[in-house]
């Protein structure tokens, strides 16, 4: 077979070019995160604190001290804010 000597053609550095776009973009896709970052709020006053949970576990609910009634109440989990 002819083997061919020199600087490689326009075809064969375009062709590279798309291969290393192609790998470059598969290594650095961005992984989903493992926790998440949520938004408490009190079943009896409406007191808000954000609170950090996995992201495959169940909502959160959980029994706090609430400081404008100075009792512990539920805290039920109201929303996603952020992916950390």
């Amino acid at each position: 077979m002819f083997e061919r000597r020199g600087r490689p053609g326009p075809q064969y550095l375009s062709l590279l070019a798309v291969l290393g776009m192609f790998l470059t973009n598969v290594l650095l896709k961005k992984a989903k995160s493992k926790n998440i970052m949520v938004l408490m709020e009190s079943m009896v006053s409406g007191h808000k604190y954000i609170t950090i949970r996995e992201r495959l576990a169940d909502k959160l609910e959980v029994i706090r001290f609430d400081p404008h009634i100075q009792k512990e109440c539920v805290y039920k989990e109201r929303k996603k804010i952020r992916s950390i």
